[in-house]
């Protein structure tokens, strides 16, 4: 029996046409698979119940660990991703293509040294601040989005946000999308997504798959469905190679040395 036609948000990139769509950071949520399938290319395996509508993923030594959970709200934290000493979560809203610049850092090796995360939004036009407790922030020149390093108010503990936050003409905020790093995140992974957020590359969204198009700039894209699965597929395909690279350079180089009797044994196998 062949499988019934049921339409899906699975069945892209060929149910849509496609725009390109600038900036990135407003383009609303894209296709979860930009994350999922390049950790599973990586050798994180799913181990989601198929009956409920959540994905989990856990590297191949359980050290990292990522649960996709959609909630009512698209502001809360749809994205959890946890290792053995850290925690990082993403709202509903956070475009793919922004938090694969931080779980795709995940499958590389960590740097020698751990880079600064303001220079990167710095280059890209943000403003910077300091205050006299230390926390941190940046602006990004539309004024509706931040990524900060603050402490709570009744302790020295610090954690790592990053939001769009719209005015809604009442003094008040709608929030579009928020993003959370407890401070002990890798300061690698961190660079890795403040890298991404300020990308300048549109991103494909459907032309009514946006949250406010009237904040982003589409433009009907040449590459359609079967480009950007092309595109998509070429990018797991490297994922793959990579990590089969790195496999093999943490691979031992040198056999065991055989214990005496074995060694004999061997040799007798081999003259025979």
């Amino acid at each position: 029996m062949t499988r019934p036609y049921i339409f899906s948000k699975a069945d892209d990139p060929w149910s849509r046409i496609w725009f390109d769509t600038s900036p990135r950071h407003l383009a609303g949520p894209g296709d979860p698979r930009h994350v999922t399938q390049a950790l599973r290319a990586g050798g994180w395996k799913n181990y989601a119940d198929p009956d409920f509508p959540h994905v989990v993923l856990a590297s191949p030594d359980f050290r990292h660990t990522l649960v996709l959970e959609p909630a009512a709200d698209t502001y809360s934290a749809w994205w959890r991703i946890s290792s053995e000493r850290w925690h990082a979560s993403f709202g509903g809203n956070t475009p793919a293509e922004i938090i694969a610049g931080f779980t795709d850092t995940l499958l590389l090796p960590a740097p020698a040294a751990e880079p600064d995360v303001w220079p990167t939004l710095h280059a890209a036009g943000w403003t910077y601040e300091r205050d006299e407790r230390g926390n941190q922030s940046a602006r990004h020149p539309d004024g509706v989005t931040t990524m900060e390093r603050r402490a709570t108010l009744t302790s020295d503990y610090f954690s790592w946000t990053a939001e769009v936050a719209l005015p809604t003409g009442l003094g008040g905020h709608q929030r579009l999308w928020h993003a959370y790093f407890d401070d002990r995140t890798p300061r690698h992974l961190l660079a890795a997504f403040a890298t991404a957020l300020t990308d300048p590359a549109p991103v494909p969204r459907g032309h009514y798959d946006v949250p406010h198009s009237h904040l982003v700039t589409q433009v009907e894209r040449g590459a359609q469905g079967e480009q950007l699965a092309a595109a998509h597929d070429a990018r797991l395909k490297a994922i793959r190679a990579a990590a089969r690279k790195a496999r093999r350079s943490s691979a031992p180089t040198t056999r065991p040395a055989l214990a005496p009797a074995t060694e004999t044994a061997a040799a007798v196998a081999r003259g025979r």
